[in-house]
Order: C-alpha cells, then structure tokens, then sequence
C-alpha cells in the first residue's frame, strides 16, 4: 500500500482523531507529523513539556507520541496530567533505551516503545491500533457501568474495594504489550483474570492459550511450547506446532509458572527476548509474536529463593504485578458469587432455590482456603443435596463446623457479658434461629434465652 493513503481514516462526517507530538528535535519532529497526518490524524507539535501541556489544556489528544528525554524534564511526566478516563494512548520514543526505561514506561501504562532511528513501520502500525484502543475503553467503559449495576467487571464477579483495585489494574494494562504476572492463592481466578486481559487487548481477536506448566509432565512440556519436528524422538510421527506457535500474535497464559523445569525456564527466557522459538528436534528459529501472562499460586519471592523460578526470568515477567485477594477478604463478593454460582444451577435445572439467610451468614464466615473454586464446589454440593432452599445441613460438614470455631473466636479483655451475648447469637444462628435447641445447647431456659435476646433487642 502507497504510504500516501490512509490505512484506516475516519469518516469525514466525524472529526480525525488527534495527535500530539513532543519532540525537541524539529526535523524529526516535522518528518513524524507528516506520518501521523497521512494517517489520518490531525497533528499538533510542541518542543518542551511546558508546551505541551498547554496544548493538553486547549485540545486533548487521543494519542501522544512523546520523547523521554525533553529539554524541561521526562516524557513521562505528562502522564501525570491526565484522568485515567481521558488518558490518551501513549508511544514512548527515545534515542537512549534501556531496559529499566521500557519497563517502567511499560508498567506506566504505556502502549508502544520506540527507539530513535524509529522504524516508521512501527509507528504505523501503532497508529492503526488506535481505532481498536479507543474501542476498548469504549468496552471498559460498559464493563464499568456493569460494575456498578451489578457486582462484576467481564466474567470477574466482585464489588469489593480489593476487587475494584484489581480491575484498574487489568484496565490499565489489558491494551499494552506489558508481560503480566498474576499472583494469588489457589482457585482465586487466575486464569480469568488472564481471559479478560486479553479480551480488552489489541490481541482480542486471535488466540488465547492457557497451559498449566504443572499438569503436563517435564518429558512433555519442552515439545508442547515449543513444539517438535517429525521424527525427533520416538512416537513424533508429524510435525507439531507448540503453544507459542499457535499463540501467534495472541496471548499465552502460562500457568503455575514456578512448576516448570528449571532448565526449561531457560529456554523460555530466550524464546521470549529473541520472539523466535526453535522446534525440538530442529535447527531454524521460528519468529513468534506472543504476549505472556504468567501465573503462580506460591509466594513469587519465596520461589524465587527455592530456586523454582529463575531469577531473570521472573524480572522477565514481572513487568506488570496484579496481586489478586484471598475470597475470605472479600466481604460481600462470597454473597454474590454464591448466588451467581446459585442462578446458573437453577437455570441449568429449570429449579428455584434460594439460600436461606443463616446459609449465607455461615458462607460469609468459612475461611475458604480454596476460595471461588471451593466456593462454586460447596455451593455445588447444598444444591444437590437441598430438596428446596439451601440451608445450613446443605452444606459440607467442614463449613459448618469451621465457622461455628471460628465465629467464637474473641479478643483477650472482651467483657463477659458481649462474650455472652455472642456465644448465644452464634448458637442461635448455628441452628437456623432454633430457639429450644439453642438453649438445650447452652444448657439454659428457655425462658432465659428469651430474657437475653430481649435485652439484645432494647440495647
């Protein structure tokens, strides 16, 4: 295609979208405009970071292609001025590049990285993503909203602050390039976390491959990511594309990451700085543009000096960190989330329980040390078992009578009468508001049962 047409202007009925140009050195600054504006894009040029703002202030950009090293200060500085709303995209250009720059410029939220003499095929095509990006936050915005109506960002359900900080996080990095690595406990939802980045990605519309490092056997996994050639060990009949083959310009998810062999953490490290891998069994390099997000269920430094993950590695993947919350410090996400686990069997079964609201409160109390895996598994289980509503017998003994310890748990110094007025509440409660087998229980009247709660009502 002639550079002098446009790859994807807009309709002429709806103003260009609008780049801003900050550079100190005007040829390069000129020849960089001219691009832009073939493009498709009206274009407006200033030297310094004082200029620049004041053109930000009058006349808001949709794309900002900055130096890193100005005159008056760093390119990045201007990332500090704007709303996450209204930020613009962001192409960082420098003539000195370095690792520790492009990783913090990455982890600013930057989209694209370039290094003077820039390569103005680069440039283009950071461009031509710019449409899908502004349809992104189109989609954020929608996913927002749904947050607010009804508990949940994509297929993630939760309205909890710790929830809402993991959703910034996945909105700022979903449209860069930036390797991610999530961490958190077992059956926190990785995996989706993985999905929805990628879903909100320039990468949306190619693969998203998961693969568990340790579920496939150290024998395995080196021709399962990398693939093999036909005839390079026994049983190889054809020639096997791997994941990072098949992942072509869309995303891999590389889960439990700290399980893969530790010499296969090398061969990674350079399939990842080369975005080239070479078949086992084969000797051409095979070019691959592959984002990573990686996962790991163990504490990342813990691993790190265990030697389960290579130390350069993990820099490697650490671009971006989202640590995701334990479900017991969720507060009201479990109560969501069981009823949405709830609404899908009842649609499924064409049934309508409800919980009742001891199963709830008992929900809410469970240390869930599997979190939402062990959750969607409990709620699983009352389901088959409750003959209507899901009451407390519906669930496994283990919740029951770990919540019934738990909830007794009190403070040294907490004064005896609040010591007892818990320990009846948590009885009653226990028995789903059974007054004589709570005070059978607690080996008092029923009449002085009645006389405590009746005081617990006055107070």
């Amino acid at each position: 295609m002639d550079d002098a047409s446009p790859s994807g202007p807009p309709s002429k009925s709806i103003a260009p979208p609008r780049a801003l140009i900050v550079d100190d050195d005007p040829g390069f600054a000129l020849g960089l405009a001219a691009l832009v504006e073939r493009e498709g894009f009206s274009v407006a040029s200033a030297n310094t970071l004082k200029q620049a703002r004041e053109v930000i202030a009058t006349n808001p950009p949709h794309i900002l292609l900055v130096d890193l090293y100005l005159p008056d200060g760093s390119g990045l500085d201007l990332l500090d001025g704007f709303e996450p709303s209204a930020a613009p995209e962001v192409v960082l250009i420098t003539a000195h590049a370095s690792v520790e720059t492009a990783v913090q410029a990455l982890r600013r939220g930057v989209a694209d990285y370039l290094t003077k003499p820039v390569d103005f095929a680069r440039v283009k095509m950071a461009l031509a993503n710019l449409t899908r990006t502004l349809e992104m936050k189109g989609e954020i915005g929608t996913l927002r909203s749904e947050l607010r109506k009804l508990g949940r960002f994509g297929p993630l359900i939760g309205a909890s602050p710790l929830m809402q900080s993991v959703y910034d996080l996945i909105a700022r990095v979903a449209r860069t390039e930036a390797s991610v690595l999530i961490m958190g406990e077992t059956g926190t939802g990785k995996e989706l976390v993985a999905e929805t980045i990628h879903a909100l990605s320039r990468r949306s519309k190619e693969a998203f491959l998961p693969l568990n490092c340790g579920a496939v056997s150290a024998n395995l996994i080196e021709s399962e990511l990398f693939g093999h050639e036909r005839g390079s060990f026994t049983g190889a009949d054809r020639m096997h594309k791997g994941y990072f083959e098949r992942a072509h310009r869309g995303t891999l998810f590389l889960d439990e990451i700290t399980e893969m062999p530790i010499d296969l953490q090398v061969r990674l490290l350079r399939a990842l700085e080369a975005s080239a891998v070479t078949r086992v069994g084969g000797s051409e390099p095979v070019k691959v543009d592959v984002r990573i997000v990686a996962a790991t269920s163990r504490r990342i430094e813990e691993a790190v000096a265990a030697g389960k993950l290579r130390e350069d590695l993990f820099y490697r993947l650490n671009v971006f960190p989202i640590q995701l919350p334990a479900l017991r410090a969720r507060g009201d996400d479990i109560e969501l989330l069981a009823q949405q686990f709830l609404n899908e069997l009842n649609a499924a079964q064409g049934t309508a329980k409800h919980f009742t609201r001891a199963c709830l409160e008992r929900l809410r109390r469970h240390g869930w040390a599997g979190n939402v895996r062990e959750l969607k598994n409990v709620i699983q289980r009352a389901f088959i078992l409750a003959e209507e509503d899901l009451g407390v017998d519906s669930l496994p003994l283990g919740v029951t009578e770990e919540v019934a310890a738990s909830s007794l748990v009190m403070r040294v110094g907490t004064p005896i009468a609040e010591m007892e007025r818990r320990l009846i509440l948590t009885t009653l409660d226990h028995f789903e508001g059974d007054k004589k087998k709570a005070a059978d229980v607690l080996k008092i009247s029923i009449k002085t049962l009645y006389n405590r709660l009746n005081e617990y009502k006055t107070d």
